[in-house]
């Protein structure tokens, strides 16, 4: 009896270090990250009551006239392409060059604004900053943000309104007649111009509007983070801290990698458990589990030296063009990532489905085969449904393990902070993203101890260790249901 009392409180014991080490995790991912809504809600204040909110407007508007500036870019050099050998492709391309340069020179009164009012808020802040660390009221330098905001606002609404009309004058002058796909793409291009007029407007009614003694709420501060669409750094303007790019990266790659993972695992599973014979069974099933034992890091070498180049030069291929995203010029992308992490989960996944399969009891199997069916209906109407919970956990626990991993996507996934462009369908795979797992690996080594971006980044881990519980929580409750064989 003393005996059992002592092995049964031996591995008490040891749950209760499990479940203690669990809490202690999540307790210090808490302590560490909880504050950095208190330090992000003073610097949104500071930045708006120095005025960096109100340049902000203006710096948007320029950030799109060079976005559309871009485009004209772009499109030069398709049409250099285009008139290549061409007897009158200088004439025309010198058309397409002073209508570009014309453009391009039409936003030098608002960067000349902007950069004055830039100048103007970052003084303000600095003076803001150093009444705040000395204990001095800081309301002088938030009426100086106001005051010299309402003394540029008619000459931002003059130079935006400026700029709206030169724009539409110069594409009503646009050159014609260059080449059928030059004229349409800038018909489109046109139109872009007319709703960003529409996006001037705006900009002038929100600046006409902004209040710098607006308190900022708590509610929107949790909303930046949560929902904010940048995650800027170490920025001479303003830090953003927005975790929606680095959740979408993530969210990205494991679609990716669990659409090539979750296939091939069950389709591997289901021929080991019901179809191959001992000898197939007793090499094949060490060689797919034993990719579990691979470091990730080799993985990860593997993608930037041969994968990534393997697929972008695959890409090109001519029979590959109606593929979306093809042709593509990066090889780090998610696309890239996928495919390696699909390598780590699958392991994952064929070892849970196999067993869930084998624990399927033989009477079942035996009274389909005696009622007629066949060995390929008994395996997808009785096998498959009767372990289907099983076979679900271990999907869900595979995109538990690929969402975890840092160093392949790290590597491969190209870390470029920016929520994919969703627009372009299926192609949206071949763009550079990054991760949450990986902006941490990335950043956590470059922080001041304290930071808000330190608290950044451990708010960061906890979002991911929360997910990971979520979906440990999920597979236990797929795990207790029930699911009756398809008849």
């Amino acid at each position: 009896m003393n005996q059992d009392k002592t092995i049964r409180s031996f591995f008490a014991c040891n749950a209760f270090l499990v479940v203690l080490s669990l809490l202690l995790i999540m307790l210090f991912l808490f302590r560490e990250g909880v504050p950095f809504f208190a330090k992000y809600h003073d610097s949104r204040s500071l930045y708006r009551s120095a005025g960096l909110e109100f340049v902000e407007h203006l710096r948007d508007a320029e950030r799109r006239h060079e976005q559309l500036c871009g485009k004209l870019v772009q499109l030069r050099s398709k049409l250099a392409a285009a008139l290549s050998g061409s007897p009158n492709a200088r004439e025309r391309l010198t058309a397409f060059d002073a209508f570009d340069n014309a453009f391009s020179e039409a936003a030098d009164p608002l960067r000349d604004l902007a950069e004055r009012l830039s100048s103007q808020s970052l003084a303000t802040r600095a003076a803001v900053a150093s009444a705040t660390v000395s204990g001095r009221a800081n309301a002088p330098a938030g009426t100086s943000a106001a005051t010299w905001a309402r003394a540029a606002l008619p000459e931002v609404r003059n130079i935006l309104a400026a700029l709206a009309a030169q724009r539409a004058h110069l594409v009503e002058m646009r050159p014609r007649g260059l080449s059928a796909e030059t004229d349409a793409a800038l018909n489109a291009f046109a139109h872009a111009v007319e709703q960003d007029r529409t996006a001037l407007a705006e900009t002038a009614a929100a600046m006409a509007a902004w209040d710098p003694s607006a308190p900022v709420s708590a509610f929107s501060t949790a909303a930046a983070f949560f929902f904010g669409g940048e995650w800027r750094t170490a920025s001479f303007w303003q830090d953003y801290y927005g975790i929606l790019p680095l959740f979408s990266g993530s969210l990205l790659v494991c679609a990716v990698a669990l659409s090539l993972a979750v296939p091939i695992g069950v389709a591997a599973a289901v021929h080991i458990s019901q179809v191959a014979g001992r000898r197939e069974r007793s090499l094949v099933k060490p060689a797919i589990e034993f990719i579990a034992a691979t470091p990730s890091v080799v993985l990860g070498f593997f993608g930037i030296s041969v994968l990534g180049g393997t697929l972008r030069d695959i890409s090109h291929s001519p029979w590959l063009s109606w593929v979306p995203g093809c042709p593509f010029s990066e090889r780090l992308n998610a696309l890239t990532a996928g495919c390696l992490l699909a390598l780590v989960a699958t392991p994952t996944i064929f070892t849970l489905a196999e067993d869930a399969l084998g624990n399927v009891s033989e009477s079942c199997k035996d009274a389909s085969l005696a009622l007629g069916a066949s060995r390929l209906q008994t395996i997808v109407r009785v096998v498959i449904p009767s372990a289907l919970p099983g076979i679900v956990s271990a999907c869900l626990l595979g995109f538990g393990r690929v969402i975890g991993e840092t160093m392949i996507v790290l590597l491969c996934a190209g870390n470029r902070v920016a929520i994919p462009d969703f627009s372009v369908g299926a192609g949206v795979i071949t763009q550079p993203v990054h991760t949450m797992t990986g902006i941490i690996a990335q950043e956590m080594g470059e922080v001041a101890h304290g930071g808000i971006h330190y608290r950044a980044l451990f708010l960061v881990g906890a979002v991911l260790f929360c997910l990971t519980m979520l979906i440990n929580l999920i597979v236990q409750h797929v795990t207790r249901g029930r699911v009756s064989p398809v008849h």
